[in-house]
């Protein structure tokens, strides 16, 4: 094969020939025979001009009044075109006069024996750098490789909408298709995509686009044209982007996926600018952890529960913030009035107990928050059971010794009621949702009431 090419595959045959034929028989059949048969780009002798082919060896062994052999063809083609001219060949029946049948033994990709030194040699390079890298080595190695990761698949909403973290806390978001979309943005480092899962818009959708900007990113088929005009109907799209015509989304690779979206986040800053309004940054902050369903503010601009004695810049004022937030909060539980954090209030000075169901809260709230499940704790601050929330209603009826609730979710009217009839006496959630009546028996607060969150969302 001449030098300018480089052999990737060996196509190895054999055949049989009822008669006496030499070498130069075999290779003429070969050649005429699958001359045309595949297209004139596929012939073997445009393709050994173009140093596809090489050079075809062959071996025949006569005996008697027939002939056997093999024939190597080495070729620097892709696979499909190397399988395509195996059965090409398979399919000659003929050499000269004779009756012939060709078969393939197997197509050998010569670079495996390459590929296995590069590994082995790959290997030796990483022992060799894992014994000579001191800790300081290590550490930058660390924040690289964690920049370089994919932000966190999630779910929105009722109906358990595909989405990136970056959906609770970015002020616009990216509309697209489905599951493997959200995946696929999250891999180009957008982390605010959110999957609408079908052509019917759920209503999901509409309550998360409310007062953000929003943008689509539609698939390149006729399918995407339907799903567009029905977002279009529905949802306030700024603007849409396209996957290259006939292919979708998920099909795109990550770079395909940033070129086409390039300009997305200059557009949304001018739109910003355009509102007086400004926006963060949201491609490339990947979180670790997200907000509950309802997007509720943080404490101090951080995560909740985040780590105190990391942040050196504002260490002392955080805590002198929570302690007087603290201090404020313990007043709250005796005089918040009953329509909002406290639904019932008797006027009296803090109590031992309201003090250890404080404590107790703040204890367990990085444990219980965005698990979507319940604690109840008895009169001593023991954990009795751990429910998740759509169990919550029916295991509370049959508890006893119950005290206090915690739970990742909304305290209900219906839960307060079967709250009280088990003898629980408060109950500590996300947010309230009408409560206009107040049970003068089940004590209700929020997290927010308690300093865990800023501010919590309530139902009148």
């Amino acid at each position: 094969m001449p030098n300018t090419g480089i052999v990737k595959y060996h196509v190895k045959l054999k055949f049989d020939v009822d008669g006496l034929v030499e070498k130069a028989d075999i290779i003429g059949a070969i050649f005429g025979q699958t001359e045309g048969l595949l297209g004139p780009e596929m012939n073997l002798n445009e393709l050994q001009k173009v140093s596809k082919v090489g050079r075809i060896e062959v071996n025949v062994d006569t005996k008697s009044n027939s002939a056997r052999g093999d024939a190597l063809i080495p070729m620097s083609t892709d696979i499909s075109t190397a399988a395509l001219i195996a059965a090409a060949i398979e399919s000659i029946d003929k050499v000269g006069p004779f009756q012939a049948k060709f078969f393939l033994v197997g197509i050998d990709d010569i670079r495996a024996i390459k590929k296995k030194i590069i590994v082995d040699r790959a290997k030796k390079i990483v022992q060799e750098w894992a014994t000579k890298t001191i800790s300081e080595g290590e550490e930058m190695l660390k924040d690289v490789y964690d920049a370089s990761k994919p932000g966190r698949l999630t779910t929105f909403g009722k109906a358990q909408l595909a989405c990136g973290v970056g959906v609770f806390d970015s002020d616009w978001i990216i509309l697209v298709e489905g599951r493997a979309d959200v995946i696929n943005l999250l891999r180009a480092g957008y982390d605010n995509s959110i999957a609408i899962e079908g052509a019917k818009i759920d209503e999901t959708i509409l309550k998360l686009t409310d007062g953000k900007k929003t943008v689509a990113f539609i698939d390149g088929d006729r399918a995407g044209d339907l799903i567009l005009k029905e977002l279009q109907g529905l949802v306030n799209i700024d603007k849409v982007y396209r996957a290259p015509p006939g292919r979708e989304v998920e099909e795109c690779t990550p770079l395909e996926v940033s070129e086409i979206l390039k300009d997305v986040e200059q557009f949304i800053k001018d739109r910003y600018s355009e509102s007086h309004s400004p926006i963060p940054s949201n491609v490339q902050q990947i979180r670790n952890s997200h907000r509950s369903e309802h997007g509720l503010k943080l404490v101090n601009g951080q995560e909740p529960g985040f780590d105190y004695q990391k942040d050196n810049g504002n260490i002392n004022s955080i805590k002198n913030s929570h302690q007087r937030q603290e201090s404020s909060n313990l007043e709250g539980l005796r005089t918040t009035p009953s329509s909002t954090a406290l639904s019932s209030s008797t006027g009296n000075p803090i109590s031992k107990e309201d003090e250890e169901v404080i404590s107790t809260v703040k204890k367990v709230f990085q444990e219980i928050n965005e698990t979507l499940e319940a604690m109840v704790f008895d009169k001593s601050m023991k954990k009795i059971v751990k429910i998740p929330i759509p169990e919550i209603l029916k295991k509370i009826s049959n508890l006893k010794d119950g005290n206090l609730l915690v739970l990742d979710g909304i305290v209900t009217p219906r839960l307060v009621e079967a709250a009280n009839k088990s003898g629980i006496k408060y109950i500590i959630g996300h947010r309230t949702s009408n409560l206009k009546k107040p049970n003068p028996s089940v004590r209700v607060q929020t997290f927010s009431d308690i300093g865990l969150i800023s501010q919590s969302i309530r139902n009148s």
